[in-house]
């Protein structure tokens, strides 16, 4: 991989859907971009899910072309398994900070072969996977992962030289050490994405604690034609679930927790997978338990009633409680919002919990831009410039400013690079060769009329 120069015309932070589009979009306009993402892969969270709502497409058929277009970009410079440590205002720009962690591989020699991770003795829950597969010490993240190359858990590595021995190309330095880099910057998109609320925040629903309670995410995972089973099972046995209930708002609308707000997302991602496991698992019973069903965006209520045709159960109730049973069937405490009140107890293979989104980064210590109260970026001018942010220079895309789904952080990552490319016309500042030699030529070419 390239070193890090010490100008670039715009720094992008995180590799997720959103950032990727605004480093796409800068450097189409002849911007030179460094990419900064703190997992060994871009894609983000969009990379990992199975379809997207309401037109059940291929996630990855979406994702993977853009990823492979910002690592093949000429003007955008990807640094993966990298974080942005302090970003200063400097002048007219910005001084960054980025540490580069150890692969303890040799980037330009690995070969993505594998070799490495099928001699590898020690397996270990895999985080793309959430917890549900495995993954060597030595590993490449995914299948679909750019760049594709191997990654060396040292937490879990027990320095066999299996590794070693097996790679083709002599890839492997176990010496390597953590590197800060420092560059100036004439602008900075802020895309980092979200996380999921945790699984144990309502600690009587079991998350977490019981094997068959799980995350939408993990779900996510279950249902993807190259996840972990290769097909819908249950963790705890491998069984076939035939009776599975969604438990909405699990993670937002809930002060309790700490997350008051709506995530605006779960009642969609929660209807897209239901609907899939009546067409995965044909006898299926799957069950929403809900306050209300928040279709908001456009052909979202079409699929909330074709979900509700094709046999996926509504119901308006809240749920108290999550027990396990002897045979780690989930017993379902609930109250009927729509029955006065009845407690009722329903028995399931499988839950799954509509956890809420929030951010998966904060600005303290890294950047001195005013974060909100909930824990995202703050955008003081929201309704006309929805990108900015209370830094100058600086802008938001996706997640990082707010709950939203995939069309509208692509939407908003157009609308901060545009803003982004605005700030760098304002203050000049020229950072990329193709851009220096643009500007002297039409300074040559403008000359002689001047005269």
């Amino acid at each position: 991989m390239p070193a890090i120069r010490e100008r670039y015309d715009a720094l992008v932070i995180g590799g997720g859907i959103a950032g990727m589009q605004a480093a796409l979009e800068l450097s189409e306009q002849g911007y030179e971009v460094l990419l900064v993402e703190r997992d060994p892969s871009i894609g983000g969270v969009m990379v990992g899910l199975n379809k997207v709502f309401p037109t059940l497409d291929c996630s990855s058929c979406i994702c993977t072309p853009r990823m492979a277009e910002a690592a093949h970009h000429p003007r955008i410079q990807l640094q993966t398994w990298s974080e942005v440590k302090r970003v200063e205002k400097d002048g007219d720009g910005f001084r960054v900070e980025v540490l580069r962690k150890p692969r303890y591989v040799d980037e330009d020699k690995c070969l993505g072969c594998d070799e490495c991770e099928l001699v590898c003795p020690i397996d270990v829950p895999h985080e793309f996977d959430y917890g549900l597969g495995a993954r060597r010490a030595v590993y490449v993240p995914h299948a679909n992962a750019i760049p594709h190359k191997a990654v060396l858990d040292v937490e879990h590595c027990v320095y066999c030289g299996k590794c070693e021995k097996a790679c083709p190309t002599d890839a492997f330095d176990f010496a390597q050490q953590p590197l800060v880099d420092a560059t100036r910057v004439g602008t900075v998109v802020i895309s980092t994405g979200l996380q999921i609320t945790p699984m144990d925040r309502k600690k009587e629903y079991g998350g977490g604690r019981l094997p068959n309670v799980l995350s939408p995410l993990a779900m996510e995972r279950l249902q993807s034609s190259n996840g972990p089973y290769g097909r819908v099972l249950r963790p705890s046995d491998g069984r076939i679930p035939r009776t599975i209930g969604y438990v909405q708002c699990a993670g937002s609308r809930d002060r309790s927790i700490g997350v008051p707000y709506c995530s605006r997302v779960c009642c969609m991602y929660a209807l897209k997978q239901a609907l899939l496991l009546r067409h995965y698992i044909h006898d299926v019973e799957v069950t929403l338990y809900c306050m209300d069903i928040r279709a908001f965006g456009k052909g979202y209520e079409q699929f909330y009633r074709r979900a509700v045709r094709e046999g996926v159960r509504i119901v308006k109730g809240k749920v108290a409680r999550i027990q396990e049973t002897d045979g780690r069937d989930l017993l379902l405490r609930v109250e009927r919002i729509d029955v006065d009140g009845r407690i009722e107890e329903h028995r399931y293979d499988l839950v799954v919990l509509a956890q809420g989104l929030v951010p998966a980064w904060h600005a303290d210590g890294v950047i001195d831009i005013e974060e909100a109260e909930d824990g995202f970026v703050r955008t003081p001018e929201a309704k006309l410039n929805p990108s900015f942010t209370t830094m100058e220079g600086v802008f938001v895309a996706g997640v990082a400013a707010g709950p939203k789904d995939i069309p509208d952080a692509i939407v908003e990552a157009g609308e901060a690079a545009m803003a982004a490319a605005n700030h760098l016309e304002r203050t000049r500042w020229r950072a990329g060769t193709a851009r220096a030699a643009e500007a002297e030529e039409t300074e040559i070419e403008e000359e002689p009329a001047l005269v």
